[in-house]
């Protein structure tokens, strides 16, 4: 809180520098200007002009030393821990016992173990902090100790000189307060608060765990009708080609945080899979054999889960620690568009921040089309500008935006295209974490409809005389359908479930002659 409100000093003086340039140039001009020719008579030097241009400057310099010194104290009566001041917050007047508390704290299984221990008021407290999970945690009390980050196997310590209060602890990485990582101090026995003799000791502001943290900060204004600057590229939605059947894919995935625009205007610290949200679009057969490896290049621990292959989790869909890899391999015996994700503890958050990809696997016997796409629709719950997604807002499955690959209504601005009487195929895989989806293009009529590995309506079925208006997916699903457009014309398609169309999922088919 003192490093805002003094910021804030320091912005509006640089601020001022703006005002007093062109007074300063003006000034000057007018100093040079004296005893020119036809310029201003030169005036007699006066002491006493002198002084009053110290003594203004003296006071303005005061005022400004009267500004910090108020701006700092504001700060610490809003934030005690300020100027450095953990140590006082967590004694809360208490006089020191000179005795000593030492816990050994274990992180593992997203808990804390133990999770609560009792000081005795007045003792210095040591945690001596271990993680033994597959995955990157920390420790931190709220009046500001910190243990560090903590890869699997590394140990970090923690010391509070003087326990005068409860304190509530948690682990700081994204999600795993909310997972239940929380830790609690508690006081017993009395103690004597520094000034008096004899009594209880103040136990301080009391504070509950809470179970529901938001970004630190207000995110990003979301407008739905901004438009974006000039030059603007969408994602190419073209379904990459496949190689030929029984091709062994040598897959390279690299979990990396990156700043990324989402919406226009709205920026995002994303936990990705190669530096995009969804991650890239594999395309193959079945029979093609996947050589999957996943490098961790980010700074917590991160997994992969392939929906595209059947085999045990155990170890190929573990968290990966930064700085480590995992190889697996499988073979595609099913046809679809699968989806993979991140599947790290907690998993809603890790899809909702980007961690998600599709495979498309084709059916034996597909037949060729025109055009071919892929629209991948996910979820935004936004946190501050440049920030990582909101938890409190996807326990409650409160979302921001609905959005096809990854960016809100960009298929409006950057629109896909077709022509007149040509067969169009799109492949739709519902990523969520939490929102279904009912793919429909207004003004369209899919004559196919494949739907989690199977037909629902194909030309020249037996008794097939109608068609389809929308494709309907939960969470995890995926399918394609097929249309062709009869005439030339803007051909929006949403999702159907109207009220996320008209936050995100939403774009422009557009067929020209």
């Amino acid at each position: 809180m003192v490093r805002v409100v003094v910021s804030t000093l320091v912005l509006a003086a640089d601020a001022s520098f703006l005002v007093l340039l062109p007074l300063a140039v003006r000034s000057s001009r007018a100093r040079a200007a004296v005893g020119r020719p036809g310029g201003p008579p030169a005036a007699r030097h006066v002491p006493e002009a002198d002084a009053e241009a110290h003594t203004r400057h003296t006071g303005l310099g005061t005022v400004g030393l009267a500004a910090v010194v108020l701006a700092v104290a504001a700060g610490v009566a809003a934030d005690p821990a300020a100027l450095g001041s953990a140590a006082a917050a967590a004694s809360a007047g208490v006089t020191g016992s000179g005795r000593t508390t030492t816990v050994h704290v274990e992180a593992r299984a997203m808990r804390f173990h133990p999770a609560v221990v009792e000081v005795p008021t007045g003792n210095r407290l040591v945690v001596e902090v271990v993680n033994r999970d597959t995955d990157v945690h920390d420790l931190a009390l709220e009046t500001g100790q910190h243990s560090g980050r903590l890869s699997p196997g590394q140990t970090g310590r923690l010391e509070v000189p003087v326990v005068g209060r409860a304190l509530d602890g948690w682990c700081t990485i994204v999600g795993h307060r909310q997972m239940g990582m929380v830790f609690a101090v508690k006081v017993t026995g009395t103690a004597v608060v520094a000034g008096h003799h004899g009594g209880r000791a103040s136990p301080g502001p009391t504070q509950s765990t809470p179970g529901l943290a938001t970004a630190g900060g207000p995110a990003a204004p979301l407008d739905f009708m901004a438009r974006p600057p000039a030059g603007f590229t969408a994602r190419d939605a073209v379904l990459p080609a496949a190689q030929r059947r029984g091709t062994t894919h040598q897959l390279t995935l690299s979990a990396q945080e990156v700043v990324r625009e989402v919406a226009v205007g709205v920026t995002q610290r994303l936990w990705t899979f190669n530096g995009t949200a969804p991650g890239p679009v594999v395309h193959g057969h079945v029979g093609d054999r996947f050589v999957v490896t996943l490098r961790n290049d980010a700074g917590m621990g991160h997994s992969i889960d392939f929906h595209a292959g059947s085999l045990a989790p155990d170890r190929p869909m573990r968290t990966v620690a930064p700085g480590q890899s995992e190889t697996f391999s499988f073979t595609a015996t099913r046809a679809g568009i699968w989806m993979y994700h991140c599947s790290s503890m907690p998993m809603s958050l890790h899809i909702a921040n980007g961690m998600f990809g599709a495979v498309v696997i084709d059916p034996p016997g597909l037949p060729r089309v025109d055009r071919e796409y892929v629209l991948v629709q996910s979820e935004l719950y936004l946190g501050a500008q440049d920030s990582t997604v909101d938890p409190a807002k996807v326990s409650s499955e409160r979302a921001d935006a609905v959005v096809f690959n990854g960016f809100a209504n960009q298929y409006d601005h950057d629109q896909l295209s077709a022509r007149a009487g040509e067969r169009v195929r799109v492949w739709v895989l519902d990523a969520g974490p939490n929102r279904p989806s009912s793919f429909h293009v207004v003004g369209g009529q899919f004559s196919t409809v494949f739907s989690e590995g199977a037909y629902l309506l194909r030309p020249g079925a037996a008794g097939t005389v109608g068609g389809a208006q929308s494709l309907a997916l939960q969470p995890g699903q995926g399918g394609f359908v097929e249309l062709t457009l009869p005439e030339p014309g803007h051909y929006p398609f949403v999702s159907h479930v109207m009220v996320d169309a008209e936050r995100g999922a939403h774009g422009i088919l557009r067929v020209s002659r």
